[in-house]
């Protein structure tokens, strides 16, 4: 039987001539930091001090003990960071140039001092540049001349932090007679019976030997001979249970085993768990355009998406519990689809399995981010064989649902000045529309692909045209007021933002002995995009009076617009389903503490946004919309089951006085929008009115009304700037665990900063809006003394003139 032993300890890292203790897996950096030899380049201005690391050449060495027993032994690494030689006892094993694939060396019957030396990825970017030409990207920094994780080299949220090491696990492999080289699960469903097709690939000593697999699944078993190095063998289990998105199903999970055989003797096993479920994406024309809609099991689905990029700058960092915090954060703000964008990396197989665990869909970018990328030699060769190897390695997993050709590659050529400039050179088009969909087509048929996003579908439209497939939305955020979000009805919002600051602690912790400010040293460090201070600003002061020099009042103030931008996006495009049947907010997390455009800070703190996507993706959503027709009212409903009920509507003045109310019955079916026209006697009129549509408990409101235990929408039809607020008033009470707020004037987007009271301190919901009379009662955990006071110092709401 094959036998795997990890190669984990025993690793030095050479450095200035000596030698200093090594993680594997890791990354030079972490290794350094971990001797003193470095700062934390999380913290301060540091990441400019370890600029240096980037650019020298790196050793790993370790002994290698001979082994002895099997007729081969293979080193295998399964992830080397990037450029390297692999040499043992002097003797070069191989190269490797591609973070993004695994490497297996034979070393049979060899002992002595393995070593893997790193080339500078700046070098060997440098001299693929200088082989091949110049091509046009969205930074300065040479990430599209190697493979390897693009955003190492800084991003408009990102450090540049340029890695080199091995990242991934590394391992002896010791075998006889045969191994099991690939195997290619085909996973489908056929008229309620679940189909496993194993297509088997192995790697033999003796080429005469008779070999045979054997498979299971689900109670069935089945067997087929190996002719020469490949076989299949087909499995069909009755009755199946099919797999489903979180909030359409349950998630079954089918453990898959196949094991290769030699005169009924175990030679190797392969182990894998499926789902059964089938994946289509209509992008039929119709008389909007071309749609993007995901149809999971022949239901059709509004995805409720973010984008993901990884979670940490050194990658080797994330254990699979970090994942499945991460993850579970997703899922727990209704999130449904995980779009993993393509200047970061293919993630580890701990990140699949939580999402085919929680029933988290996975829209996976090959890895080609806003650059233009070469496709000669010898990048071409590259690139094929790590989208072979990935796909494969991926095909198990039912959450994975959709291959992305790139990020905004397609659409820098047409709108970027890249066609100019680039005079006829490759710049990867080849891949997007030539070798990745073949590639896809050749070894995963079951999953859609789509050459890049945003995508229209073919160059006879826009790349990034709204009525055609995916779209991005970053005019808003870079020139307008997100109110600009509802000017056009995408067919599917792949990506839009807005930023705000991370949370007060996750600063603090960041920046020591700093004095924080909007424009201190430290917080524009922190924050990578270009102007993005000043957007910021620019974006704030449509809405609210700039707070100059009150940074607690701006970093609230920041917060409240960040929810707001993104709420105004997906409660306009979900009212238009199905013609709009997606949006993936950029971004869920960041991957250091950073000013961005993230729910989740760098240190998995919720901002206000987190909380805000609750309710905006929750299964039912009420929105007040403005249509040519006047303003309506819309009922989303994503749930399985109808909605129906009675909306209460009040038309109130700031002043807590109701001056009309009115009564709709409605119903809105399953996967459905239901809208009403909200009647003239409770139209709001100038800046110290608004609307209040509730439905559910609560919606009788009144005197000592639990806020949130319904659902409701809010309509101002003024910026806040010119609402004449009333100074908040309001009674605060703590108990072990929870802060409870009663109010007794309106007391708009209050915030409890739990990190204020205690750096662990979480709290269970972020903006509420409470009319006079009503309360929220907000859980908080990690606060170890509860006290009014304390408590009532982290919250913040909005006040007059502020």
């Amino acid at each position: 039987m094959l036998q795997a032993t990890p190669l984990t300890e025993g690793w030095i890292l050479r450095h200035e001539g000596g030698a200093l203790p090594a993680v594997v897996p890791g990354c030079v950096h972490t290794d350094l930091l971990a001797a003193g030899v470095i700062p934390d380049p999380f913290l301060g201005r540091n990441e400019s001090e370890v600029a240096w690391v980037g650019r020298r050449e790196w050793t790993y060495e370790r002994d290698l003990a001979p082994v002895n027993g099997h007729e081969q032994t293979d080193l295998v690494l399964d992830g080397l960071d990037t450029v390297a030689e692999v040499l043992l006892d002097g003797q070069l094993l191989g190269r490797t140039r591609n973070m993004h694939r695994s490497y297996r060396f034979d070393v049979t019957g060899m002992s002595g001092r393995l070593a893997v030396r790193f080339v500078s990825a700046y070098a060997e970017a440098e001299a693929v540049r200088g082989k091949l030409g110049e091509r046009p990207a969205a930074y300065a920094e040479p990430y599209q001349y190697l493979r390897k994780m693009a955003c190492s080299f800084g991003w408009d949220w990102g450090p540049t932090l340029v890695t080199a090491g091995i990242w991934r696990p590394v391992r002896l492999e010791e075998w006889s007679t045969a191994r099991i080289a690939r195997v290619r699960p085909l996973v489908t469903v056929e008229q309620g019976v679940g189909v496993v097709e194993l297509a088997v690939e192995v790697e033999r000593a003796r080429v005469e030997a008779p070999l045979s697999v054997e498979a299971s699944v689900g109670g069935v078993r089945a067997r087929a001979a190996i002719d020469g190095t490949s076989g299949t063998v087909r499995l069909k289990v009755p009755d199946v249970r099919l797999w489903w998105p979180r909030g359409y199903g349950e998630q079954p999970l089918y453990e898959v085993e196949l094991t290769l055989l030699h005169e009924g003797r175990p030679l190797d096993e392969w182990r894998r768990r499926v789902g059964f479920r089938t994946v289509e994406l209509d992008r039929s024309a119709d008389e909007h355009g071309s749609g993007f809609t995901f149809v999971l099991n022949g239901e059709r689905l509004f995805a409720r998406g973010v984008n993901w990029i990884p979670d940490d700058v050194f990658p080797s960092r994330i254990t699979r519990e970090r994942y499945r915090e991460r993850l579970g954060q997703a899922a727990g703000a209704g999130v449904d689809l995980v779009r993993i964008w393509g200047g970061g990396i293919y993630e580890s197989e701990d990140f699949y399995d939580v999402c085919d665990e929680l029933g988290l869909l996975v829209w996976q970018d090959f890895p080609f981010a806003c650059a233009a990328y070469p496709e000669e030699q010898p990048l071409r060769g590259e690139v094929e064989a790590e989208a072979r190897e990935n796909v494969v390695r991926l095909m198990p997993h039912p959450s994975l649902v959709l291959w992305n050709g790139n990020n905004e590659n397609l659409w820098g050529f047409r709108d970027w000045g890249w066609e100019a400039r680039l005079a006829g050179d490759s710049w990867g088009e080849g891949y997007y529309l030539g070798v990745l969909p073949r590639v896809v087509a050749e070894l995963d048929p079951t999953r859609p692909y789509t050459a890049g996003s945003p995508w229209s579908g073919s160059w006879e439209h826009h790349p990034n045209d709204p009525a055609h497939g995916t779209h991005h939305s970053w005019e808003v955020w870079n020139r307008l007021d997100y109110a600009g979000y509802r000017d056009d009805v995408p067919r599917f919002v792949a990506e839009f933002g807005w930023q705000a600051p991370p949370a007060y602690a996750t600063l603090a912790r960041a920046l020591p002995g700093e004095e924080l400010a909007a424009s201190s040293p430290g917080v524009l460090h922190h924050q990578k995009a270009d102007d993005g201070n000043g957007k910021l600003r620019r974006g704030l002061e449509r809405h609210f009076l700039f707070p100059e020099g009150d940074f607690d009042r701006w970093h609230y103030l920041m917060q409240v617009n960040q929810a707001r931008a993104v709420a105004a996006g997906i409660e306009h495009w979900r009212s238009h389903w199905p013609v709009c049947a997606g949006t993936v907010v950029w971004q869920l997390n960041d991957c250091w503490p950073v000013t961005s455009w993230a729910a989740v800070d760098g240190d998995g703190r919720e901002k206000p946004l987190y909380h805000e996507l609750r309710r905006l993706y929750a299964d039912r959503l009420l929105t007040v919309q403005e249509r040519e027709r006047g303003l309506v009212l819309a009922a989303v409903n994503q749930a399985g089951e109808p909605w129906s009920g009675v909306l209460r509507l009040r038309r109130m003045s700031v002043d807590g006085e109701v001056t009309g109310e009115a009564e709709l019955p409605f119903r809105a079916a399953r996967r459905a929008v239901e809208e009403m026209a909200v009647p003239a006697e409770v139209v709001p009129v100038g800046a110290k009115e608004f609307l209040v549509a509730d439905v559910g408990a609560g919606a009788g409101g009144g005197a000592d009304t639990d806020a949130g235990t319904g659902v409701r929408a809010f309509h101002f039809p003024s910026p806040d700037r010119e609402i004449p607020y009333p100074r908040p008033e309001f009674d605060v009470s703590v108990a072990p665990g929870a802060v409870t707020v009663t109010a007794h004037t309106l007391v708009r987007d209050l915030l409890l900063q739990a990190d204020r009271l205690d750096p662990a301190a979480r709290a269970d919901r972020g903006l509420v809006t409470l009319l006079p009379g009503e309360r929220v009662t907000i859980g908080v955990r990690g606060w170890e003394t509860p006290d009014a006071d304390a408590a009532r110092s982290a919250l913040y709401c909005l006040e007059p003139s502020r």
